[in-house]
């Protein structure tokens, strides 16, 4: 459904299935480490009227644009305010090296909401590149700075800007197993489902409306749905045996899924509307983490089928499979970039677990880690980040890096495991 700024994205979540939706405010610190190659120098501008706001908008649009690699904040050329409806001078920007410059205001509107305006400036081809008014209410205000964000980013690069979209990952603390929806900075985190036994796989659905988990509750992996906007859920697969890692294809109309309901694990294509399950591979050994490309034209997957775990491709209807990796001898978790043009695994290197990524047109593989246990990489919808989970200092920590490795931001929260992210779609 879409996302209307003046609604609360709070509204959007609805009660969970298992467990009313929990707020988890500051739910993680950032920290950015790394130096990009090339990084555009901004600035943003003291808003008109934001003083008194409970959101700092610029520290939250700085911290947005930095975490994508692609920006280098420097501060602003004037202390005055500098609202959306003035022209500023923009030699002092210009003199300090600032390339863009973001101004705007906040007003109180009749209904208790905010409007929130912002004008964005091409410091060195002296352009106005337009701006936007955004009404939010006042537990919206971080989602009108990601949406700024997003502008900046899109207009600056010509990308989408991811800021405004959502991730979900899983805790574990205590004994106690949750799954969360967060923005995509980690903040504004609400628990879906709580449940003693483990949550695992979450998996976003095109649209965004729905997640995929398996759950052991019933003493065995099944597959659920979830819906984010009321909490309903739906049994998606409770075949024989285990059912397990759900990826929805690219149209939303099935879902594949690990089965072993007929003997060692194989991958099914579920429809979603009749419940009818095709049988995909057909090896002798286990078939299992089922990605979509995003055409929907090929599917990766796990096999041992050569003796060891291998990343494999096969037409979206089964048949015959070529193998992907070739450099190491364990290669796992594959993610396929929005565009198709890059593989995330994770490969076992010397007995330690790190992110790699392949470009699938030149085969050339490079790692994008130095750490020791990563798992589970999902691309960001615009496929500029790979978010994924890792272990430091012996703790379970979610984090996030460029393609090339050199920008991360490391995602921590308060106390617990975190693992099994998943980067929701853009919104519409």
């Amino acid at each position: 459904m879409p996302l209307p700024l003046s609604l609360s994205r709070r509204a959007m979540c609805g009660a969970a299935a298992l467990l009313p939706f929990a707020s988890a405010h500051a739910q993680f610190r950032v920290e950015v480490a790394g130096v990009g190659v090339t990084q555009l120098p901004f600035s943003v501008a003291p808003f008109r009227g934001a003083e008194s706001l409970p959101q700092d908008l610029a520290a939250i649009v700085r911290a947005d644009l930095e975490r994508s690699g692609q920006f280098r904040f420097l501060a602003p050329a004037v202390s005055a305010p500098l609202d959306e409806t003035s022209r500023p001078d923009l030699a002092p920007w210009r003199d300090r090296a600032i390339d863009a410059v973001l101004t705007g205001s906040v007003s109180r509107l009749a209904d208790g909401r905010f409007d929130v305006r912002f004008r964005l400036w091409d410091v060195v081809r002296l352009q106005d590149l337009g701006g936007m008014s955004l009404p939010v209410t006042a537990a919206d205000l971080r989602l009108a700075a990601h949406r700024m964000a997003d502008y900046i980013y899109e207009k600056l690069t010509g990308d989408k800007g991811v800021f405004s979209t959502r991730i979900a990952y899983v805790t574990k603390n205590t004994g106690r197993v949750q799954l969360w929806v967060a923005d995509a900075d980690g903040e504004n985190a609400q628990a879906a489902l709580g449940s003693p036994e483990p949550i695992i796989s979450p998996a976003w659905s095109p649209s965004g409306a729905h997640l995929a988990y398996v759950s052991f509750e019933a003493r065995k992996p099944v597959i659920y749905s979830h819906e984010i906007a009321t909490g309903r859920r739906r049994l998606l697969a409770n075949f024989k045996g285990s059912n397990s890692a759900p990826a929805w294809s690219p149209d939303g109309k099935s879902l594949l899924a690990t089965l072993s309901l007929e003997g060692s694990s194989q991958i099914f294509n579920i429809d979603l509307l009749s419940g009818a399950h095709t049988r995909l591979t057909q090896s002798g050994g286990i078939d299992t983490e089922p990605a979509w490309d995003a055409k929907g034209d090929s599917i990766y997957f796990v096999s041992d089928r050569g003796g060891a775990p291998q990343i494999y491709r096969m037409p979206p209807r089964g048949g015959v499979a070529e193998r992907v990796t070739f450099s190491g001898s364990y290669n796992t978790s594959p993610a396929i970039s929005p565009d198709g043009r890059w593989l995330a695994f994770i490969s076992r290197v010397n007995g330690a677990f790190k992110l790699h990524t392949m470009d699938l047109g030149t085969g050339a593989v490079i790692a994008l880690t130095d750490t020791t246990a990563d798992e589970s990489p999902s691309f960001a919808p615009n496929g500029r980040l790979i978010i994924y989970a890792t272990k430091v200092q012996g703790r379970e920590v979610l984090m996030t890096t460029t393609l090339d490795g050199r920008i991360k931001t490391r995602l921590v929260d308060g106390k617990g495991d975190i693992r099994e992210p998943d980067w929701g779609p853009f919104l519409p």
